[in-house]
Order: structure tokens, then C-alpha cells, then sequence
């Protein structure tokens, strides 16, 4: 298990489902009949075998629906196709199978890659390796969440209309780690209200909670600007957050942004400081955040940290933003 995670999401399910880098896109929009499947794409690329209408045994989803969560979901990269091959009945009462092909128009060796999972009975979420949103508009219900209740330090545009919210641990490695993609993203997107979420994995990290709560007191006395002049600073000296050391290290990040550390020291033991938090964890757990740093572009949830670590490139995240931006238009 790594050492940012509660428990682990598997990456390669979340690469395929919602952020990608190795998988298909829309080649053509879904077929005007929703129970009859479309033909596959008449541009260059890899070949689908004929569909079988016998396949398509379900009442729900419509394949116009699947289609419709493939192109929310994978619309950003033009180079992926995908064909919808089957929705069958199961033997669970109005559970059904999706079964679709995926390629890489680019890939010369034309390769085909099968994903399969199932739709629950009320059509709003998805099974496979884990449970996740599903439908013609899979991301606006935790959009929704994250518009009424997302109200940690923020900066950036006053408009929500464009909005990421970053569930961060100020002990995580992983969440210094991607600070540098954050900035990217503020930078790039100027249009987005940036908001910053606690979520202090405290099963693994004992000195997160109490960065938190100096955290909450800081924005509280000093505003948002302080605030995030202060997480810098927590960052850069995070190996000092240690069951020795944190007093030190937190009082350290509040004299450079020019607080009385006594102060905010104080303030942090109080109910005004460990309610936010409380609130912000409260949050993660209905949205089923169990790991951080985890972004949410829009209600659309992105491990960001594996920008840091490599496995997906800043430049597809940055088209899966403009990408769903633009589906929100």
C-alpha cells in the first residue's frame, strides 16, 4: 500500500474510466436510435468486427447513454475510438453488462482492448474494479456536492462555474509532490475557482490533523493569501512534522507568513479550527475520496498525484480540463 493512500484506487480502472493515457475516443456521435447500435467509424484506424443486435439485450442503459458517458469521459483525446459491442441482461435483477472495444486510432499494430462492466439498476453508477459514477452526465452530482459544500481556502476566479477542489494532507508526500502541477493548473486555467480541502489521513499521518487545524486558523485570521503561503511553507520542511517536531515546524510556517505562532498554536486546539476539518473529512467520505491528492475538475475525480509520479502526463490532464470545461460550458 503507498504511503498516500487509505485504501488505494486501482490506478489502471481510473486511467481507463476517468482520466486515461493509454486507452481510447469519440469517433461519431451515438446513433440517433438508442437501441440499435452504430457502425463503426469510417476513418482511418482500427477495424471492429460487425455487432451482433442479439447482444444488445438490456432495456438500461440505452447504448445512446453509454455513449453518452464514453464521450463525457474520453472526449478529450481524439485519438481514441471505441465501439459499444454489447448490453445484456445478467442473471441480477436490472443489473447489466456493458461490454465495448477501445483502440488507439494512432497504434499501428491496430489493437484492440475489451472493457467490460456492469451498470447497477438505477443507471447511476458503474461496477468493474470498483464503483463509480455513470450516466449521460456522471460528474454532476459530486459537481453539485462540491458547489454547496467545498468552502476551504480558496483563490483564484470568484465564479464557480469553473472550479477545482484539491483534497490534500499536509504530512502527504505525495500532495508536496504535485503542489508543482497545481500551480500549472491555477496558472493555465485562469478562469477556475481553485478551493483547497483538508483531508488528513491521520491512520497514517499523526501530524496531519494538527497541520490542519493551524491551517484553518491561519485562513480564519489572516485570509486565503496567508493561507496558502503557509501550506508552501508546511511543505517545504514537511520531514519536520514528526510527534517531536511539528510544534516546531508548524509555528516555523506561521512566523514566515507573519502570525503570532503562539496564537494561531492556540486557536488550533479550538472547536472553531477542528469543525472545518471535521467538515472537509466529512465531505471526502461522502464523495468517497479515501486517498489523497485527489482533484475534482468540475465534479470529475483525477488522481492527481500520478501526474507527479509520472503515469499521467501533465498535457492529458490539461486536455481532460479543457475538455470537461468545455462540456460545462
Amino acid at each position: 500500500m503507498s504511503s498516500h493512500s487509505a485504501i488505494r484506487k486501482p490506478i489502471a480502472l481510473l486511467a481507463l474510466l476517468v482520466a486515461a493515457a493509454t486507452l481510447p475516443t469519440l469517433a461519431q456521435q451515438a446513433a440517433t436510435q438508442p437501441d440499435m447500435p452504430s457502425a463503426p467509424s469510417a476513418s482511418p484506424g482500427p477495424k471492429f468486427p460487425p455487432i451482433d443486435p442479439k447482444n444488445f439485450t438490456a432495456a438500461s442503459p440505452t447504448r445512446q447513454t453509454v455513449e453518452e458517458f464514453l464521450h463525457v469521459s474520453w472526449g478529450y483525446d481524439t485519438d481514441r475510438v471505441w465501439q459499444v459491442q454489447a448490453i445484456q441482461n445478467t442473471p441480477a435483477p436490472g443489473v447489466s453488462k456493458v461490454t465495448a472495444l477501445v483502440a488507439q486510432k494512432s497504434d499501428p499494430q491496430q489493437q484492440l482492448a475489451t472493457l467490460v462492466f456492469y451498470v447497477t439498476p438505477d443507471g447511476k453508477h458503474l461496477i468493474a474494479n470498483d464503483v463509480l459514477p455513470f450516466g449521460a452526465s456522471p460528474y454532476s452530482n459530486a459537481r453539485r456536492i462540491l458547489y454547496e459544500r467545498a468552502d476551504g481556502p480558496s483563490r483564484g476566479a470568484a465564479d464557480k462555474k469553473f472550479e477545482f477542489v484539491e483534497f490534500a494532507d499536509l504530512q502527504c508526500p505525495h500532495c508536496k509532490a504535485v503542489q508543482p502541477t497545481i500551480e500549472r493548473l491555477v496558472s493555465d486555467f485562469p478562469q477556475a475557482h481553485f478551493v483547497f480541502q483538508n483531508l488528513p489521513l491521520t491512520a497514517i499521518h499523526t501530524e496531519a490533523y494538527k497541520a490542519a487545524t493551524y491551517g484553518i486558523c491561519v485562513a480564519q485570521q489572516a485570509g486565503n493569501d496567508a493561507f496558502f503561503k503557509f501550506i508552501d511553507a508546511v511543505f517545504a520542511a514537511q520531514e519536520g512534522l514528526t510527534p517531536q517536531t511539528s510544534d516546531s515546524t508548524l509555528a516555523d510556517a506561521v512566523t514566515k507568513v507573519g502570525l503570532d505562532a503562539a496564537k494561531i498554536g492556540s486557536c488550533s486546539y479550538t472547536s472553531a479550527a477542528k469543525a472545518p476539518v471535521d467538515a472537509s473529512i466529512k465531505l471526502a467520505q461522502d464523495l468517497d475520496v479515501t486517498e489523497t491528492p485527489m482533484l475534482f475538475i468540475n465534479g470529475r475525480q483525477i488522481p492527481v498525484g500520478e501526474v507527479a509520479n509520472g503515469q499521467l502526463p501533465y498535457d492529458s490532464l490539461k486536455k481532460i480540463v479543457a475538455w470537461q470545461f468545455s462540456l460545462d460550458q
